[in-house]
Parts: structure tokens; sequence; C-alpha cells
């Protein structure tokens, strides 16, 4: 079946947005711009220090470039979609691009989840067994972890795509929300929601609760071998490093969790507008910032990368 084939009786949506204020949608055009491109900004300056850098070599690192990546992907593809319309007032989407935003935003959140959550066992190994860390966590074992993180979230994306596309629209059009997430679409549908509400309750819950149980794990381990080092110097460092991706975790399923598998936050569409900005917008733009703010050896490798640019001119 082509999941590309428009509904019933509708071609294209009409999206609220934001806001309705058009002195305000040029001000938000500026700002949202500006965050877009410091976004892309920060997340080839972690790609570049990371790549040149030979001291950051760590697997967490390898880890973090397919991170920032995944965000550059992910910012990309939903942010120029939202805020051109804020522009040139133009709101209209057409159904397959619908579909193909909601399985990049689908297969790019998938993405994270794994990623995020390889990298909490990752911090688990080179902590609780750091002899043995290069011979668990290989180059191969990276690299299939990496595309297993990329094949889950095609398979959870193709899914909730598939099951959407079998949604019938007539008549109504209207998307009250200002990018293409999934449960807009389902409450404007003349078909009975009951399956693909199901089905995304099910996919969310089944992420959330399957990559937060490995990273508790992962941490608990983590935290009973910190506490048994003798010094409080020795505590210090493991847990510096961990800051960082914990922060990332918190925001990140903390934004899923009420956005997904709270059933009161879809009450206010207001709510999920928010959520939603914070889930396409916010969190793409703060994983590169709390990465290289949080983490000391990536900010000093940059300042090194910087200065050494700079004496070189």
């Amino acid at each position: 079946m082509d999941l590309l084939r428009p509904p019933n009786n509708v071609t294209e949506f009409a999206f609220l947005g934001l806001m309705q204020n058009p002195h305000l949608q040029k001000i938000l055009f500026i700002v949202f711009l500006f965050i877009f491109l410091l976004t892309l900004l920060a997340i080839l300056l972690i790609v570049i220090t990371i790549s040149l850098s030979p001291t950051l070599s760590a697997h967490i690192y390898f880890f973090l470039i397919y991170l920032a990546l995944t965000d550059a992907f992910h910012t990309s593809a939903v942010t120029p979609k939202m805020i051109i319309p804020l522009l040139y007032q133009k709101r209209i989407t057409s159904w397959s691009d619908s579909l193909n935003q909601i399985f990049l935003a689908h297969f790019l959140g998938g993405s994270d989840i794994i990623v995020l959550t390889v990298m909490a066992y990752d911090r688990y190994v080179g902590i609780y067994k750091p002899l043995h860390y290069t011979t668990i966590m290989s180059q191969k074992l990276c690299s299939l972890l990496v595309g297993a993180s990329y094949s889950w979230g095609t398979v959870c994306s193709l899914t909730l795509t598939y099951f959407l596309s079998e949604l019938s629209f007539r008549g109504n059009n209207i998307i009250n929300n200002f990018v293409c997430e999934q449960a807009a679409f389902v409450a404007v549908s003349c078909s009975d929601p009951y399956i693909s509400q199901e089905i995304i309750l099910v996919s969310a819950m089944f992420n959330e609760i399957s990559s937060l149980m490995i990273i508790l794990t992962s941490y608990i381990f983590i935290f009973i071998t910190v506490l048994k080092m003798p010094s409080t110097g020795g505590h210090h460092k493991p847990f510096s490093t961990c800051a960082s991706h914990l922060t990332a975790i918190t925001i990140f399923h903390g934004t899923i969790l009420f956005l997904y598998c709270v059933p009161d936050s879809r009450s206010s569409w207001l709510m999920v507008k928010v959520a939603s900005f914070f889930y396409t917008v916010v969190i793409p733009m703060l994983n590169p910032v709390i990465y290289s703010l949080r983490n000391k050896e990536v900010k000093e490798t940059a300042r090194k990368l910087v200065n050494t640019k700079l004496l070189c001119q």
C-alpha cells in the first residue's frame, strides 16, 4: 500500500500555528531562526572538536557525534517548515509532506532514545568494568549499536506512519498545532481513533520503559561503584562525566513522557503545542549546549582548537 496516498476528500492541511498576531509572528521568526542557526553551529563545533581531537577517543564521544548529527537532522527537518509560515503567512501542507515530516520526527526521536540508552550502558562499562572496557565496547559493537538505534527508529516510524495513513479525513483539515504531530491528525480524523491512539501509547510506553530500565540499572551500578571508591576526589570525575548525559536524559524523557504517556496532557492543546515545541526545537538546541558546557573535556578541547586556529592566522 502506498503510504503517501491522500486521505478521503482532503489533500492539504491548514495549521493554526503558535499564534495569530502578525507582529509577534515576525518576532518569533527572528528568534526561531537565531535558535536554529545557533543549534547547527553548536552541533558543528561539537562534531569538529571530537573528530579532530585524539584526546576525545572514548566511545562515549563516538556516540555523542551520532546524537549530535541526529539532533541536526531533527531540527533541520522541523524548524524551517515551522518558521517559514511565520514570515509568509502560509500554513498549508500537503498530506504527503505531513506524513514525511511525521516519519522523520518518529525516526529521529526513536533513534535518539536508543543512542541515549547506549550511552548510559557505555558509562556503566567504563566505570563498573574499566579494565574490560575496550574489550567489551569494541568499535564493532559500537557501530552495531548505532546501526541498531537507526534500525529501531525506522521500524517504529514506519509502524506509526502506516496506521496514520489508514485514517480517513472528510472536510476537516484544520490542524491545531504548528508542526506535523501525529495526535493532531488523529484528533481531526473521521475514522475510529482507538487503534492509532493505542499504537502511539504502546510504542511510546515500550520505548520509555525499556530504555529507562536500562538507564536506571546502569546508573545504579555506576552509583554503587563510585561510592566504593576510596577518596572524595575519585568520586568527582565519574559523576562529572555522567552529569551531561543525565541532564540530557532527564529533559528528553521528561518531555516524551509528558507528551505521549500522560493522558491528561492531551486535554489541553496549548500544553501539546508547548511540549511539541520543546521536543522539536528546544531539545535539539539544548543537547549540544549541555554536552559542551557540562563536559569539561569537550570544553577544554574546543578552547584549545579555537586558540590554535587563532594563533595560526
